[in-house]
């Protein structure tokens, strides 16, 4: 069963940095794309960044110029830097990654916390 798990969560002041990353237990250039959502309760998840397996990368408006998302093909691991982080950032970050043809996986979240 493929998995993926993500770690790096916490609370940070706003202004500070964090680093999520997701480890898949397959190799990750099998999948479509990887990336990495957010979700605040009563919202729907929202795109944060995403990697298609070439290496192309888009990200949310609100997250440009501030997160970078990068993979480790060697561990299997997506990683999302997050940098100058704000307090509308808080929310549950999660992992996804989609495979042709069949159902997105998703990992179980982190919460991160921006608050002073």
């Amino acid at each position: 069963q493929v998995q993926l798990v993500e770690t790096g969560g916490g609370l940070v002041q706003p202004g500070g940095s964090l680093r999520l990353s997701c480890a898949a237990s397959v190799s990750i250039f099998s999948f479509a794309s990887m990336g990495w959502y957010r979700q605040v309760p009563g919202n729907q998840r929202e795109l944060v960044a995403d990697m298609a397996s070439g290496g192309t990368a888009i990200y949310a408006d609100s997250v440009k110029g501030r997160f970078t998302i990068y993979r480790d093909l060697a561990k299997k691991t997506m990683y999302l830097q997050m940098k100058t982080l704000k307090p509308e950032d808080t929310a549950v970050y999660y992992c996804r990654a989609t495979r042709t043809g069949l159902a997105a996986l998703w990992g179980q979240g982190t919460q991160v916390t921006v608050s002073s």
